[in-house]
């Protein structure tokens, strides 16, 4: 019997494949990883033994994977809740259903060389005297989620704004500030921190929010922190280390974050 593959095998394939692979992103240094695992040992197992017709072991095996569904639910809870965030923020654009973006790409191409050497102005300052800051720079997704448990400003990107922001004696120094549309949106932002178990124990709570708050949305996160002064930028649950900022003011230029 010929095997065919048609069109809608081949969407299927990639679907599947992406929802995969999306998951991996998620769930990968982490605890539940480990756990995933196992889980798909499991279901191998399970497809060999049937297979095999070994029927008492199969039965066995297919009552586990029968309530598979609802204990995946329960284990995996804050990946899956993490996952649907994933879809909500980072590939639903904020502007989809307005046509201000044509306006706004504009405006915004015009005026980020300016913004974006503000922010690395103001990011070497406060790694000079060793000041920690947290910075997100919103991409396509929305950052009004996260600007809730922090105090809106709406104010113009400047060094001496972002400065007074993180100085330790100004009540809006803890959290993060959260840029969106070519303007500060909101400062003293809680963010996420990831689950990741993979990172160095010297990193602190900024450095976990930081890649916490790249997982979850396609936003770029800057960190100074406040014991060694470097430089750092996370970017898709990735987070480079100690970069200069020369290198920080190609990646906001270069790679089109704005």
């Amino acid at each position: 019997m010929p095997f065919h593959i048609t069109i809608p095998d081949i969407i299927d394939i990639f679907l599947v494949a992406l929802i995969l692979f999306q998951l991996y992103r998620l769930i990968r240094g982490t605890s539940a990883f480990s756990i995933f695992m196992g889980i798909i040992l499991i279901y191998l197992f399970w497809i060999v033994v049937k297979a095999l017709k070994m029927e008492l072991i199969s039965a066995l095996l297919g009552q586990v994977v029968g309530v598979g569904m609802i204990a995946l639910l329960i284990v995996f809870q804050q990946e899956v809740r993490r996952f649907l965030l994933v879809i909500g923020n980072r590939y639903i654009s904020r502007s989809r259903f307005s046509f201000s973006w044509l306006a706004k790409s504009v405006r915004n191409d015009d005026r980020s060389p300016g913004e974006s050497e503000e922010i690395v102005r103001a990011c070497e300052s406060l790694s000079s005297v060793k000041t920690g800051a947290l910075i997100v720079i919103g991409r396509r997704s929305s950052l009004d989620l996260f600007s809730d448990g922090g105090e809106i400003l709406k104010a113009r990107i400047s060094c001496e704004l972002l400065e007074t922001i993180f100085f330790k004696n100004t009540p809006l120094h803890d959290g993060a500030v959260l840029i969106e549309g070519g303007q500060i949106l909101a400062a003293r932002c809680p963010l996420p921190a990831t689950d990741q178990i993979a990172l160095p124990a010297r990193l602190g709570m900024r450095h976990r929010a930081a890649v916490g708050m790249s997982e979850q949305t396609d936003a770029l996160v800057i960190v100074v922190s406040e014991e060694s002064g470097f430089i750092s930028v996370a970017e898709a649950g990735v987070l480079r280390e100690d970069i200069s900022p020369n290198e920080l003011r190609n990646i906001l230029l270069m790679e089109k974050v704005w």
